[in-house]
């Protein structure tokens, strides 16, 4: 077969997903949705059928919210075939996903069977949700090994994190970054691997608040919910965690930190610099010259605009 040197995302025509549970089925129909023909690999046969089964509960949610239109699903459904074969499915494709159980023996055997049956050309990516794959997994194409982190439910939640390796090639990273916005992703790009990455870092330490809270019978798992949904849920999705200490004030975060017993230099030199945020229109982020109460009004108008919406839609009752 002859070797194709250029990596084109817009060229990509097959691609495999090892593994149809939660994750798996849904990755393998982002893939088909976007027209991408995707083979969907299991050991269990059950949850082949099962996968199908949720594809099309699944379309029907995508179609009632005109995500995608009626009369393409048939055709979407028909982009993913099922199989127990691993290797005759990774044979010709050039992408794949692995998304097997976060157990390094099984993935370790997947990645060596995936190393021997794909193409050299094709680059093959693991969805672990924090396993260091690149500490234990033996390929001999390094370059085009890294991780694809996608979040549940993968046809809903547009963020894919891409994390790369110690022998990642640059244009593995690109291409896997430009292939997720063919699919309508919304790609993060890291420069190496830390484990968690960015979302499941910062929320496991949610959990681990929550674990807390929980343990010290003060509150109910009702009530945290609540007073989350009704204050980091408005505030997130517009002005993010990073965002947000720039609003609070960095010289302020400094104060706050001490009194924890803690510290952060990178605060610490903006402050000394007199970045403090969009009270000096420059502290994390640059505002530009913008006034505080320019930056401030922007927010309360987003702010206010997400409360509506979330009112409208009930979003504040449990689900």
């Amino acid at each position: 077969m002859k070797r194709r040197e250029a990596m084109d995302p817009t060229e990509v025509k097959r691609a495999a997903v090892i593994g149809a549970g939660t994750m798996g089925h849904s990755i393998a129909l982002v893939f088909a949705a976007a027209g991408v023909e995707v083979n969907l690999v299991d050991v269990d046969e059950g949850v082949l059928a099962g996968a199908r089964e949720k594809m099309e509960k699944a379309l029907e949610t995508l179609a009632a919210a005109g995500r995608v239109a009626r009369e393409r699903v048939g055709d979407i459904l028909g982009l993913v075939r099922t199989s127990t074969d691993m290797e005759a499915s990774a044979a010709e494709v050039d992408f794949v996903v692995e998304a097997v159980p976060e157990v390094p023996e099984v993935k370790k055997e997947v990645f060596s069977r995936l190393d021997g049956a794909c193409r050299a050309e094709a680059v093959i990516a693991s969805n672990t949700s924090g396993l260091d794959i690149f500490q234990f997994v033996e390929t001999e194409r390094p370059e085009r090994l890294l991780i694809a982190h996608w979040f549940n439910p993968p046809h809903v939640i547009p963020l894919v994190e891409v994390v790369p390796g110690p022998g990642t090639s640059p244009r593995a990273v690109a291409f896997t970054a430009s292939l997720m916005e063919r699919l309508g992703k919304k790609p993060v790009v890291m420069k190496g691997f830390t484990r968690a990455f960015i979302v499941n870092k910062i929320q496991n330490m949610i959990t681990l608040a929550v674990f807390d809270l929980l343990g010290s019978g003060l509150v109910s798992p009702q009530e945290i919910d609540r007073a989350v949904k009704y204050s980091l849920g408005i505030r997130l999705p517009v002005i993010g965690v990073v965002q947000s200490l720039d609003f609070t004030g960095l010289d302020l975060v400094v104060d706050l930190m001490k009194s924890y017993g803690l510290s952060n230099p990178l605060i610490e030199e903006k402050v000394a610099q007199g970045h403090l945020g969009v009270k000096s229109s420059r502290g994390l982020y640059d505002y530009g010259g913008r006034s505080e109460a320019d930056v401030c009004g922007r927010r309360d108008e987003l702010f206010l605009r997400l409360l509506d919406f979330l009112e409208s839609i009930d979003a504040f009752e449990p689900v």
